[in-house]
């Protein structure tokens, strides 16, 4: 076996020992065991929420869900007694527990599908919800590069790209891109690169080159995203609230001090101009271990957020009542897109088995 063809058959195997550890889960939260790993709540979080629609190779596939799927949570964690409530109302139920648990739903980077198809899902169910915005994608001074390099593969058959980071022409790699598995692999390389290269720097280039086979990348931002007008009507609706994003959505642990803070700071500043109202909350961009820093949840303490959170799995116990700027979220996932997924994942369990 090949290490293309290795990479792909682990792909899918990985999937399929998540889905087993999810029906295990289930099965254990539906026999009564291990309870204590729910909790107090869950904070689940979002991405772009809209119908599947078949593409040539789809690497982002894991931040979507479709809005019959996003029904069916919400239906499925109703049926397992759960409260819906607001993301600043977590540090509330800290304080003062309730005998029933509490979901939130956050969702991030400002799609507009968000509205088109994931509001009319939360009206229906009476569910308060956080969008988290960046600046850069609202005013469109920032690419999403993700979106961008999904485009840019699936549009070419083969690639030159540079792998030489700052001696520019020296890395030059011909890329195959004629098979979903080669595209998926070069989308996983080139990720690799930008994460751990200066972003900025790998960002403008990927964006360069995107340029020069026909794609606008800031036409991909101004397209999948709200701007300032939409992002104003929609702080208005009375299930809905906005969180800062940082401004550019780069990693802040590899950023400074001075520049961390200040993505944070001018993201709070920004939005408050915007709507009159300065948000309480903050997701860090990325949210992972390696992109965010304890220096990090205590700057977005000291700027005054009461809330920040990450992408690290988790559900919400008494402990972060004193942690309130580094709260886990559960990623609802496009791969696992089953009710009973959710109940398990809200469990704790999955957690809890994986930290022992």
């Amino acid at each position: 076996m090949n290490g293309k063809i290795d990479a792909l058959w682990r792909r899918g195997v990985r999937r399929g020992l998540i889905a087993g550890g999810l029906k295990t889960a289930g099965i254990l939260a539906r026999a009564g065991l291990m309870r204590e790993a729910r909790g107090r709540g869950a904070i689940f979080t979002l991405h772009h929420v809209r119908p599947k629609v078949a593409t040539p190779s789809a690497p982002n596939a894991h931040l979507e869900i479709t809005p019959e799927f996003l029904d069916a949570a919400i239906a499925q964690l109703a049926h397992e007694g759960y409260d819906f409530i607001a993301l600043d109302d977590v540090p509330g139920r800290l304080v003062s527990p309730q005998a029933r648990p509490f979901a939130c739903f956050t969702l991030d980077d400002g799609y507009r599908n968000n509205v088109e198809h994931a509001l009319p899902v939360f009206e229906r169910h009476k569910v308060p919800f956080t969008i988290f915005v960046n600046e850069g994608f609202a005013d469109r001074t920032h690419t999403i590069w993700w979106e961008t390099l999904a485009a840019l593969l699936n549009a070419c058959d083969q690639l030159n790209f540079d792998f030489g980071g700052a001696d520019a022409g020296n890395g030059v790699e011909i890329i195959d891109l004629s098979t979903e598995r080669a595209r998926l692999d070069a989308f996983d390389r080139i990720s690799r690169l930008i994460e751990s290269d200066d972003e900025a720097d790998a960002v403008a280039r990927l964006d360069a080159l995107a340029r020069r086979h026909g794609i606008q990348p800031l036409e991909i931002t101004r397209a999948l995203t709200m701007g300032r007008d939409d992002l104003s009507k929609l702080s208005r609706h009375p299930l809905a609230s906005l969180g800062a994003h940082t401004v550019s959505h780069r990693a802040l642990k590899r950023l400074s001090d001075e520049e961390a803070a200040r993505e944070m700071q001018r993201s709070a500043d920004w939005l408050e101009a915007l709507t009159g109202t300065r948000p309480a909350a903050i997701a860090y961009p990325y949210g992972t271990q390696a992109t965010v820093s304890e220096r990090d949840q205590a700057l977005a303490k000291a700027l005054g957020f009461s809330v920040a959170v990450t992408t690290q799995p988790g559900t919400i116990c008494e402990r972060y009542a004193s942690h309130l700027t580094g709260l886990p979220r559960i990623s609802l996932n496009g791969f696992y897109q089953e009710p009973r997924y959710v109940a398990a994942l809200a469990s704790g369990i999955p957690f809890a088995i994986g930290s022992s």
